[in-house]
This record gives structure tokens, sequence and C-alpha cells, in this order.
């Protein structure tokens, strides 16, 4: 089989294999057989069209993930050997390992130069291969747009000598990455096969109301796939919108009614008068309490004009509300996240016309919006589905008599169906 049966060359070879099973190796050493076998080299080598291939590697991205993965020899051959120490560092490597050959990947330029033309070409290429079937409507003009959004949550803080432009130190690399968890979960999976369970590459089937037209709703796939980067891939199959405020009206009465019908995770995206777009998960139904309530799963998050996603600090336990029909000024009726008692993280009132976002310690998010009072314009719900449970959940009703019907539904749940509002 060529290299693939030569004796370790390095100490390196040797420290990599020690990572692996050896099943694993065996398995190696087949796809490599294959893949040597594909590119007519006598079994001896991997040529770059091969590797790009199987790998669904395009553009700058594939070349200089081939380039890394050869160790830069610049020779265009991947030897069995090279596989191995790459996946031995990229895969079975520790934390800062794999950051460090993801933060070389993504210099696409290879000069050590990390800078914000580099992570335009590795955005264009990842949203290529990831919406190239599911969203063929996406346009140059658009493409351009979500790339923006993602490159906006970066920081250039390293000084270039000779150049007025500033680099992304490493520090900001992991920073951006934890502010992106989809990003980095695609660019940490790109020497898996390229199939539907490739790590970062999955993005929710949105499914709503045939009533509901498409160009009326706010959350795109790739805020989806932006949003599903913190969640887990049994959690990315399937979301259905439930409110929508354009349909339902800015009821919370129909919002809540809309929620409660069964218990689960959802997603609240909001769009507020300022063209802001964020939102939050709740990991727990959103259900009448007097104090804050929720588990460490639930996030912040921004879709608009930047990206990024605030996961618990650990700080306090502040992360979910949900207040119906209180008569105290210390119990705000509506929902929200994070922060402290009228000052959270996000929040809506019960009048759904009005809220606030500051910066808080609970998601260690900064206010979400230009400023921190803030007036939807448009607000959603969706329903996070999760996997063996798709069809089971009815999409957002839109008619008057259903609307009045859920809004008996949130009224019997807090025992005021028969009180004056």
């Amino acid at each position: 089989m060529g290299n693939a049966q030569s004796p370790p060359a390095n100490p390196r070879y040797a420290s990599a294999s020690r990572a692996f099973s050896k099943k694993e190796l065996e398995d190696l050493k087949s796809l490599f057989a294959s893949l040597a076998a594909q590119s007519q080299t006598n079994n001896q080598y991997i040529v770059p069209s091969v590797f790009k291939t199987y790998f669904g590697l395009h553009g700058p991205l594939g070349d200089r993930m081939f380039d890394l993965v050869s160790q830069q020899r610049k020779d265009q051959r991947l030897s069995f050997q090279d596989l191995v120490i790459a996946k031995g560092t990229y895969e079975k490597g520790t934390k800062d390992d794999i950051e460090e050959f993801i933060y070389q990947l993504v210099d696409v330029s290879g000069d050590g130069i990390l800078v914000r033309s580099d992570l335009e070409s590795v955005l264009i290429a990842m949203f290529g291969t990831i919406f190239s079937e599911k969203d063929a409507e996406l346009g140059p003009s658009s493409q351009k747009d979500v790339v923006d959004i993602f490159l906006n949550a970066a920081t250039f803080s390293k000084h270039v000598e000779g150049s007025a432009e500033k680099s992304m130190s490493f520090e900001d690399f992991r920073n951006w990455c934890a502010l992106l968890p989809s990003v980095k979960k695609y660019l940490a999976s790109l020497l898996m096969p390229p199939d539907a369970g490739r790590p970062g590459s999955q993005v929710p089937c949105l499914l709503h109301g045939e009533s509901v037209d498409s160009n009326m709703i706010l959350t795109r796939k790739e805020y989806a796939w932006h949003i599903g980067g913190a969640l887990s891939q049994q959690e990315l199959e399937e979301w259905k919108l439930l409110y929508h405020s354009a349909y339902n009206g800015l009821s919370f009465n129909t919002f809540l009614g809309n929620i409660s019908k069964d218990g689960g995770s959802t997603v609240l995206i909001i769009k507020d008068k300022e063209g802001c777009v964020y939102g939050g998960y709740a990991s727990q139904p959103f259900e009448r309490h007097g104090d804050f309530y929720g588990d460490m799963k639930s996030f912040l998050f921004q879709l608009y004009p930047k990206a990024s996603i605030f996961r618990p600090t650990g700080a306090n336990k502040n992360l979910q509300w949900c207040a119906v029909n209180f008569s105290s000024d210390d119990i705000p009726n509506g929902i929200g996240f994070g922060g402290r008692v009228n000052h959270f993280g996000l929040f809506l009132s019960a009048s759904f016309d009005q809220g606030h976002t500051f910066n808080c310690t609970t998601f260690g998010s900064p206010c979400l919006s230009k400023t921190s009072r803030i007036c939807p314009e448009v607000i959603e719900c969706w329903r996070v589905v999760p996997k063996g449970k798709q069809g089971t959940h009815d999409a957002v009703k839109g008619s008057v008599l259903e609307r009045f019907k859920e809004d008996r539904h949130m009224l019997n749940m807090v025992g005021l169906a028969n009180s004056s509002e």
C-alpha cells in the first residue's frame, strides 16, 4: 500500500499514531488507499484535487487545508504519515492544539498574518458549501450581508509592521470562535466525511403554516445555523413557528397561549425599530413564575448587524423570566433573560410594545441593540423540535378565532379565565 505500510519516519507520526485505536488506524489506511488509488499515484500519495473533492473543500480554504495537512512542503503530495499527523492534531489534540491548527487554517494566504480578507474568504467558502443546496436563492449581495454580520463580531488588535491594517491575534481568534460556535464547529470538522452529520453543517428546517408568507419571516436559514451552533445535533432537525407578531398581533396572551400547549425549548427573535435583530434561546418553557428560573442551557444572541452568542457565565442563575398578571413593581410582567429585575439582559414587557436590554453578567452579554430601551417591530417564537418528535406540533395559526382560543387557554393557565382584564 506504499506509504500506508511504511514504518514511522518521524517522532510526530509515532506520537500521532498513539492517539488512534487499532481499528481507527486501519480505517485511515483504507481511506488513504482509496484516495491514493483515485489519485493514480501507484498508492504512494494523494493529490490535492482528490483530497479536496472527498472532504468537500473548495477555493482558498481547500487549498490551505491541503497545504497544512501535507506539512506545507508545497510538493502537491499527501502521504499516509501526513494524514495521521494532521488528524492526530486536528481531531485528537488538546483544545489549544486544535484551535492553533484552525487559526493557521483560516490564514488562507499563509503569510502568518490573519486579516479581514482571510476571514472573508473562509466564510464565503463555508457558506457556499453549507447553503448551496439548502438556500439556492442566496444572491451575491445577500451573501455579502451574511458574511459581514459574522465579520462584524471579529476583533483585530494586533499591529502589523509596515501596515495600517491590524491583524487578528490568536486570542482575538479564540474570542471570535467563542461568539460564533457554528463557525468553530464547522472549521473543526473539515477532515470528517462531508455528510449530513458533519458538525457545523446542519441547518434546521424552518416550518410555518401555509397562511404565513415566507417573505415575512424574520428568521433566515443563516440565522438558524448561527443559533444552532450552541445547540445539540438533536435540536437541529426542525423548528416550527409558534408565534409571529404580524399574524398574531403584539399580544402577550396569544404568545403564551401558542407556546404553552406543550413543553419544550423555544427560540425568541426580535427585530426592533432600530433595525437590530437579536433574541434568546429558552431551554425551559415560558410559564408563570414570580422569580428567575431555567437552566444553564439558555443563552442570548445577536443576529444583525453582527452575529454573536452569549452563553451563561455561571455568575448567577438569573436565566429565564416569565411573569404574568403580577401587581408588584418588583415582579414586572413580561418575559426576559439574565441580569436582574428591571435590569435584564433582555426583557419584553407584557404589552409587547416595549422592553429593554442591558449588559449582564449572567451571559456576559452587552446591550443587544443600539439603545437599552427597545421598541419591537417584529417578534417571532420558534419551537425547537427534538429529533424523533417531528410532526407532533402545530405551527402558528393566524385567524381571529384561533387567537381567541389561545387567549382563553393562556388565561386558564394562570387561573384568570373568568376575571376581567
